[in-house]
């Protein structure tokens, strides 16, 4: 695909169809990551947000146990 850069202001940039907005999730930001060959351009990951808040509130209502201990029987730590 190739796509013409436009000016807007004294910048310039270029602009995204909504179809590809949409099938790569961008919103309103995005991660540019500069390889030595171009530019990578990927929604901005949010997924993890807040995600301190909730364990604060998991751990107030004793939440927060552990699902798999740290070790397992089996496992012997000799070799180390």
């Amino acid at each position: 695909m190739e796509i013409k850069i436009i000016q807007i202001g004294n910048s310039k940039g270029i602009r995204l169809s909504k179809t590809i907005m949409e099938k790569y999730n961008f919103e309103e930001e995005l991660v540019i990551e500069m390889l030595d060959d171009g530019i990578l351009i990927k929604p901005k990951n949010t997924s993890r947000l807040n995600w301190d808040k909730a364990f604060k509130q998991m751990h107030a209502s004793k939440e927060d146990r552990l699902i798999v201990p740290d070790v397992l029987d089996e496992e012997t730590f000799e070799s180390w």
